[in-house]
């Protein structure tokens, strides 16, 4: 099966948002763990930035980034008209 130029389109923009948030995803998870000492200096809501992302932060950024993939997904699915169809 030959994709169009409208498929691989849809599959570029795709893959750009799904790297993106993988990228964000990469540095919340391992990026502030491998600098926790040095982000310790850093407060939020009285505790120290790596507590903060270790104890809570990370899990409200996983659950906005899971947010934000569905609403660009679901954008990008109209646009190009392969949304799924309301029952």
């Amino acid at each position: 099966m030959q994709l169009t130029e409208r498929h691989k389109q849809y599959w570029r923009r795709n893959l750009k948002i799904t790297g993106g948030l993988l990228l964000i995803w990469f540095l919340v998870t391992f990026v502030v763990c491998w600098y926790a000492r040095e982000l310790q200096s850093f407060t939020l809501l009285g505790f120290p930035l790596s507590f903060y992302m270790g104890a809570q932060g990370a899990i409200v950024i996983y659950v906005m980034l899971v947010g934000y993939y569905a609403y660009c997904m679901d954008k990008l699915d109209r646009e190009y008209g392969v949304q799924e169809l309301d029952r």
